[in-house]
């Protein structure tokens, strides 16, 4: 019976690695939450441990860590992308129609096209409202700066959260 706990562990481990690193690799898509997904995985990680009471203090920390790096990350993920679009006067009309775009696109067709989708969509939103395509264009490259810098943000706090896992699960 112990040969079969033991492999059932490596899994259970096996599996939440898995849904740890598609979670960071999705995070390089704007729209989809991998953040949150990765948090999910960390849960059902803690759930399987606290049933089979395996869970202690210092792993409930790290798990409450890891919830707030999650919390954290998806609203500075925000903030750095609207920080930078509202330093260019872009009203929030057109970030709803870049985020609308994006999402609506992702549903439809692909995470790809949602991501190829939410700039054009502030830039379509921009240029309608100024009648001016070079300013379009650079609200829409502030746009893409802010979305890389917080792709940045996001990634760092994704590795913390998979480090903060990795010393829960092994050591």
């Amino acid at each position: 019976m112990a040969d079969f706990e033991f492999w059932l562990q490596v899994m259970i481990e096996t599996l939440t690695l898995f849904v740890l690193l598609a979670g960071l690799l999705g995070l390089l898509i704007p729209i989809f939450p991998g953040l949150t997904i990765m948090w999910l995985s960390t849960l059902f990680y803690a759930i399987v441990q606290a049933a089979q009471g395996n869970m202690t203090w210092v792993d409930w920390l790290l798990f409450v860590l890891i919830t707030l790096l999650m919390i954290g990350g998806n609203i500075i993920d925000n903030i750095i992308i609207a920080k930078h679009v509202r330093d260019k006067n872009v009203p929030w009309s057109s970030i709803i129609w870049a985020f609308a775009a994006g999402i609506i696109l992702s549903l439809f067709f692909t995470p790809i096209a949602g991501m190829i989708a939410s700039p054009v969509g502030l830039y379509l939103a921009e240029w309608y409202r100024l009648k001016d395509k070079q300013q379009a264009f650079a609200n829409t490259k502030a746009w893409m700066t802010g979305w890389g810098w917080s792709l940045a943000a996001r990634f760092g706090i994704g590795i913390v959260m998979i480090l903060f896992w990795g010393l829960w699960a092994w050591l």
